[in-house]
């Protein structure tokens, strides 16, 4: 098969590199976004995708707006492509191109469609608080991840998963997915399933104000968003801003979903001695080795890593010691509300 694959982040680079590694797929061009200034540095920088694809002796084309670029759009549209294969490539397709391939555009998509369509599929998906997510394989068309569908694979999602550890999972399920896509599709043995809109839901774009944490969430609904965003959920320390990077559900609805690494983390905090009615966000605890266990609206939460405003992340023991925590000392702002004060 003739393909043209879109893509930029390491995401979709096992796709790209199970393409070039089988035989009976022949990558024409790879489209990636432009280089960009990365880092603190501002050192500029090719995309991971066309990192992969250098040394592979086919042409890198980096449109900055694929859908206005004619020059590109008269290369691909001279390839004759069978496929165009698009892994978050990050523009979106004009009706142009997706009509240029024979067999059509697809795309692998990082959720069980239709649910959580749109650009941040895992990260949403976690934050809701699901346990299993997948990849599935569809043609495009015009709307945003409506095409119809043709594979799905799903995997369990865990407690302690977070949106990187998902996205390596994915990423590399994609591959296998896709792979085996398109050779359905060659062998016409695949049949497109229309999704169902009644049962779609969305994952938009990230927003700052996303990552702030509140603390009259309860401790499973807390501990969900700071790994469906990891590493990038904020709450406040003494006025200034705190970076929860990972945290620990405590009680008996969650010691069996724990891994073998934190088993000890149940017999600490079994045996430690326990603030009782504290408000939200106080620090209740401070469990030997592991770090603060922080009240909840229902329920505690363990900070297992966190990284102070300025400083490098730290265990959540060690930020307990580094800063002298203690016990009866809240997280968060207060603000007025029509109640009153409310921390979050």
């Amino acid at each position: 098969m003739r393909i043209v694959f879109f893509g930029t982040p390491q995401f979709a680079v096992p796709s790209l590199e199970r393409l070039f590694a089988q035989s009976d797929f022949e990558v024409l061009a790879v489209v990636t976004q432009p280089d960009k200034r990365r880092g603190r540095g501002g050192k500029v920088t090719p995309s991971a995708v066309k990192a992969a694809a250098l040394g592979q002796n086919c042409p890198i084309w980096q449109p900055a707006r694929i859908k206005k670029d004619t020059e590109t759009l008269a290369k691909l549209d001279a390839l004759q492509a069978d496929a165009f294969v698009v892994i978050a490539y990050g523009q979106i397709l004009s009706p142009e191109i997706l009509d240029m391939p024979r067999l059509g555009c697809i795309n692998a998509h990082g959720s069980i469609l239709p649910t959580y369509r749109g650009a941040a599929p895992i990260q949403w998906c976690i934050h809701s608080g699901a346990t299993t997510t997948g990849v599935t394989t569809m043609l495009m068309d015009v709307g945003m991840d409506t095409g119809p569908m043709l594979l799905k694979e799903a995997i369990p999602i865990g407690l302690s998963d977070n949106a990187w550890s998902i996205a390596e999972k994915l990423s590399l399920l994609s591959a296998d997915l896709l792979a085996t896509t398109l050779q359905k599709l060659q062998q016409q043995v695949i049949r497109p399933v229309a999704q169902n809109d009644k049962q779609a839901t969305y994952a938009p774009l990230i927003q700052k104000e996303d990552y702030g944490l509140d603390w009259h969430q309860t401790a499973k609904a807390i501990h969900d968003k700071v790994r469906g965003f990891y590493p990038s959920c904020t709450t406040q320390f003494r006025g200034r801003d705190l970076k929860v990077i990972e945290t620990v559900p405590l009680g008996s609805q969650y010691w069996a979903q724990l891994p073998a690494s934190l088993a000890a983390i149940e017999q600490s905090y079994q045996a430690a001695e326990i603030t009782q009615n504290a408000a939200p966000g106080t620090v209740i605890s401070l469990l030997k080795k592991h770090g603060p266990v922080v009240q909840t609206s229902e329920g505690h939460l363990l900070l297992r890593e966190v990284k102070p405003a300025g400083k490098r992340a730290l265990s959540g023991w060690d930020f307990a010691n580094g800063s002298r925590l203690e016990t009866g000392e809240r997280l968060g702002i207060e603000k007025e509300t029509a109640g009153g004060k409310a921390n979050t």
